[in-house]
């Protein structure tokens, strides 16, 4: 509430007060319906109270400011946070009883509420409470809502400053290990991101013709000799390790709004199936540019680009552009579909998928034509349902979980045809498990490296 001031606010009565206003009335009504003197002179006196009050808290003039220190100012989803809520009195004269709220979102847990009496002149009251970022997203805390009542409590009056702090909720990265076939780094899982084309022997080496301005340190004469033609050696063309994750995020594909258990001994495990989605895309993000892979991130709304528009999104960026994904409005994959195919067959595509239909698997195969062994993950809608994912809202009915349950088989039906390897995850399995598994799936099928 940076230097506000209250000149001439109006003031309200609380509970207590109006019920002292009722009784003066009731008095007032009864001294002059039976003639008592008495009664109309302590009406007086109990209605006179409230008024004197609602003027001593009109009366009332208060400068205040305030500054929030949020410690840390991003945190995983899960974690908590600190906040240094300090309370300047910048008025010449010392305050009064103030009761302060903190606005927060719910996500964030409940108002903390304050108490600050007689706060002199130039002094700070430092108000710390503690939040618990049970959702990702980005939130706002504050503005503070400062009240002013009289002795008695029956007036206050409230004024809402403007002062706000950010706090930034990320996606949990869950560590991840493995999985080196899907990136073309090797099973060994090397930190080195770019590596040679092989090299067997001397006779193996390309070679092309001597050009203009050709470095004669590349000249190879056994190929000159053979051809008669003077050749030179090609340089060994470095190679990056790649892959694409593609997140769907659309609303009507997800069950959203439960309240499931999670894998053993996961202390925030994700309540519904698409921040179970989110925080995949996180994890084998982050995990793939680590090994320092060309990582490329897709979503039904198109791909997500560095906030300059070039080069390829960092670890840090990939958590924030994520904890600000929400259920997309719209219904197709179209836009991801487009943007998945612009990424061609650079590295293997692993698609973290709802409860996609027969249409979305047919639109998401057209745009995978390159070699390479591409991964779906689908969540298993029978595992979910029967967790809780649709706790707290009208469960489906027995023909409609059906339906939903043979659209998911017949979707993994359809990925399995086209050569995808397919996984299906319920809410008692990890991101870590899930890597592994695919991992291994991979090794043993022989994944192609990028």
């Amino acid at each position: 509430m940076a230097r506000t001031r209250i000149a001439d606010a109006a003031s309200s009565l609380t509970v207590r007060g109006r019920c002292l206003v009722a009784a003066g009335l009731t008095l007032a009504a009864l001294g002059a319906l039976l003639g008592e003197r008495a009664l109309v002179q302590l009406a007086v006196f109990v209605l006179a109270l409230p008024v004197v009050s609602a003027v001593g808290i009109a009366r009332q003039r208060f400068r205040v400011a305030t500054r929030r220190t949020v410690t840390p100012a991003r945190l995983p989803r899960g974690g908590s946070a600190d906040v240094l809520l300090e309370l300047a009195n910048t008025d010449r004269r010392a305050g009064g009883l103030w009761l302060l709220t903190e606005h927060l979102p719910v996500d964030l847990g409940v108002r903390p509420r304050f108490v600050v009496e007689r706060l002199a002149s130039g002094s700070t009251a430092p108000l710390r409470y503690r939040l618990h970022g049970s959702r990702r997203g980005r939130y706002t805390l504050g503005p503070l809502s400062l009240r002013l009542v009289d002795p008695f409590g029956l007036v206050l009056r409230t004024a809402t400053g403007h002062d706000t702090a950010a706090l930034l909720v990320l996606p949990r990265v869950v560590p991840l290990h493995g999985g080196g076939t899907l990136t073309g780094a090797g099973g060994d899982g090397g930190e080195g991101a770019r590596r040679s084309i092989a090299v067997h022997g001397e006779d193996d080496v390309s070679t092309r013709e001597y050009r203009h301005g050709d470095d004669l340190r590349l000249v190879h004469w056994r190929a000159t000799a053979r051809t008669g033609e003077l050749m030179v050696r090609l340089e060994e063309r470095p190679w990056r390790a790649a892959a694409t994750v593609f997140a769907d995020t659309r609303s009507t594909v997800h069950l959203l709004g439960g309240h499931v258990d999670g894998p053993a001994g996961d202390p925030a495990p994700p309540q519904d199936t698409l921040e179970w989605v989110v925080e995949a895309a996180a994890s084998i993000g982050s995990h793939l540019l680590r090994r320092g892979a060309a990582l490329r991130v897709v979503t039904d709304g198109g791909e997500l680009t560095p906030a300059l528009g070039r080069g390829q999104l960092g670890p840090d960026e990939l958590l924030e552009r994520l904890a600000g994904l929400g259920g997309a409005p719209q219904p197709g994959l179209q836009l991801g579909v487009e943007a998945l195919r612009r990424s061609g067959a650079d590295g293997p595509a692993i698609c973290l998928l709802g409860l996609v239909g027969p249409d979305d698997v047919a639109a998401l195969v057209r745009a995978r034509s390159g070699p390479g062994r591409d991964v779906a993950v689908l969540v298993d809608a029978a595992a979910w349902l029967d967790g809780g994912a649709t706790r707290g809202r009208r469960p489906l009915s027995p023909a409609a979980r059906a339906e939903l349950c043979t659209r998911q088989q017949q979707a993994g039906d359809l990925f399995r045809a086209a050569g995808w390897q397919v996984a299906t995850v319920g809410p008692d399995q990890g991101v870590a498990q899930l890597w592994s598994q695919v991992g291994s799936r991979a090794g043993a099928a022989g994944a192609v490296p990028a």
